[in-house]
């Protein structure tokens, strides 16, 4: 098994990851040695609902799609996965097949793990039962939280906690002085209403008020982050 060959940047994402970080120098190690590097192009597709599970993916660079098909049979964005988010061991864990459809938005780099890997991985690292269930408790925290912020927040104040954490995820510093934050993560609007559950008006509309008070920057498929201060005071409202 050789170790993967990643760029500075993409090992960056992998070990500076809140989850990899924390695990034992010797698991991280075996992790990487039994891991593949898998470089894909906007739109390729990962995993379909109802299929079987065969992988264990870590992202280095980009994102991965998330999603599922609403009864009208329209695809419906659930998140995204950020670097050094890993996922898809729910289903190696249970042997169901995948609960949803996965594919590649925009250029991304990714570990995978195969399913005969995986399982080695747990039968020498007993540390990763344990690793892997605070990640999945952390998951459940979030999901309950989205739920929440879904019936108690008016979208303005989702729109706004949506854009701060896509800006600490995918911020890059812009500007002449640095001050700006630009959104590296190419949404169309319909994207960010899809994973507001909100339709794409609203948002825009949501979106023109935040211009107008010089929050943000609406730039084609981009967002600009120009005050920090006026989202986190939206997102409080």
């Amino acid at each position: 098994m050789n170790t993967p060959v990643l760029t500075l940047e993409e090992q960056h994402n992998i070990d500076s990851g809140s989850w990899f970080s924390k695990l034992s120098a010797p698991l991280r190690a075996d992790i990487l040695a039994r891991s593949q590097v898998r470089r894909l192009a906007d739109g390729e597709p990962l995993a379909t609902r109802g299929t079987p599970a065969e992988e264990w993916c870590g992202v280095a660079r980009g994102a991965v799609r998330i999603s599922s098909v609403s009864l009208s049979g329209k695809q419906v964005t659930l998140t995204y996965a950020e670097p050094g988010t890993w996922f898809g061991d729910i289903a190696l864990f249970d042997g169901l097949p995948r609960t949803h459809d996965a594919d590649v938005h925009g250029p991304t780099t990714l570990l995978t793990v195969r399913k005969a890997d995986f399982r080695a991985l747990l039968q020498r690292h007993v540390e990763l039962y344990d690793a892997l269930l605070r990640l999945n408790c952390r998951r459940l925290r979030l999901m309950f939280d989205s739920f929440e912020d879904l019936n108690t927040r008016p979208l303005q104040a989702r729109l706004a906690k949506q854009i701060l954490l896509l800006a600490r995820s995918y911020g890059v510093p812009h500007g002449p002085d640095g001050a700006e934050v630009r959104i590296g993560l190419a949404l169309a609007q319909e994207d960010l209403a899809q994973l507001l559950g909100a339709s794409r008006q609203r948002v825009n509309q949501e979106l023109k008020g935040f211009e107008r008070e010089g929050a943000v920057r609406v730039e084609p498929t981009r967002l600009v982050v120009l005050s920090r201060e006026k989202l986190l005071a939206a997102a409080d409202r």
